[in-house]
């Protein structure tokens, strides 16, 4: 296949550089990965080098044997002077009309307890009544699009003080990020932030929940409504063929208690609140 006009010699050396880091994020050796792929280990280091030329067809079977996310196979290709192999749809575009609708119907049918859709860099883009329940004493400027859920999660202005185990919360984001930001540089930014908070003044950094639940990490706050035990899951669309569909996570969360569990019921049935108008649609469309 034809590469693209505007890709010149000098820029041959990207496409191995790009295939190093990402062997070196997975922490494979050019052994382990040519058994993978069973490409010779001389070829890949040529190819890293930039000894070596690959094929577009070489690119993408590197690109699956490293399990490199959609938005990063089309970076790759580029590189090496070949056209995406992937679509990226934009907010609103129809093709995501039954997408949409999936979501919509998971968001739904999870109520009263909180769920919420997340871009790659955890914008809100849909969430259910149940996540305004959760998030109601969190301050209106964290939940303005593009509303973040870890930022609203570890803010001080958000659940931060509330949160029983901020610690242990603040390193699950952590350990879920590096594998998405690769280098865009606002995930970059908000790996960094997350680091950087610490527990507000007066509050305690973490109580030991592992202990009295050691199956799942929950969350623990304290709020209004009384103490929130809650733990989640993650839904994805594995088999995505569209970069946008490929980068989206639903989080489900689940009451760990039955107390947990009846604050939500009363909620919805007493005092019924509305998911934010700026999250209604997977594509973050009207």
């Amino acid at each position: 296949m034809a590469k693209l006009a505007a890709v010149s010699d000098r820029t041959r050396p990207a496409i191995g550089v790009l295939l190093k880091r990402w062997r070196g994020r997975r922490r494979l050796s050019q052994l382990e990965l040519s058994v993978r792929t069973g490409v010779s280990a001389r070829h890949l280091s040529c190819i890293e080098t930039g000894r070596s030329e690959p094929s577009r067809e070489m690119v993408l079977r590197l690109a699956d044997a490293l399990d490199v996310p959609l938005r990063e196979h089309n970076a790759l290709l580029l590189a090496a002077g070949y056209a995406p192999a992937w679509t990226e749809s934009a907010p609103g575009d129809e093709r995501l009309a039954p997408v949409d609708r999936a979501v919509e119907m998971i968001l739904e049918n999870h109520e009263p307890y909180p769920a919420v859709a997340v871009d790659r860099r955890w914008n809100i883009v849909a969430a259910n009544r149940g996540l305004a329940v959760l998030t109601e004493e969190v301050a209106p400027e964290l939940l303005a699009p593009p509303a973040n859920i870890a930022r609203a999660a570890l803010h001080p202005d958000g659940l931060g003080p509330r949160l029983r185990n901020f610690a242990e919360v603040r390193d699950y984001f952590l350990h879920r990020l590096p594998a998405h930001y690769a280098d865009d540089p606002e995930l970059r930014a908000l790996y960094d932030e997350i680091a950087a908070a610490e527990p507000p003044p007066g509050t305690a950094a973490s109580e030991p929940a592992r202990e009295a639940d050691p199956v799942t990490l929950p969350l623990r706050l304290t709020t209004r409504r009384g103490e929130f035990a809650l733990f989640t899951t993650i839904v994805t669309f594995s088999a995505a063929l569209d970069v946008t569909v490929s980068e989206l996570s639903i989080e489900l969360f689940f009451p760990l208690d039955e107390a947990t569990a009846e604050a939500f019921r009363s909620a919805a049935e007493a005092d019924p609140i509305q998911a934010p108008e700026s999250a209604r649609t997977a594509s973050g469309g009207d």
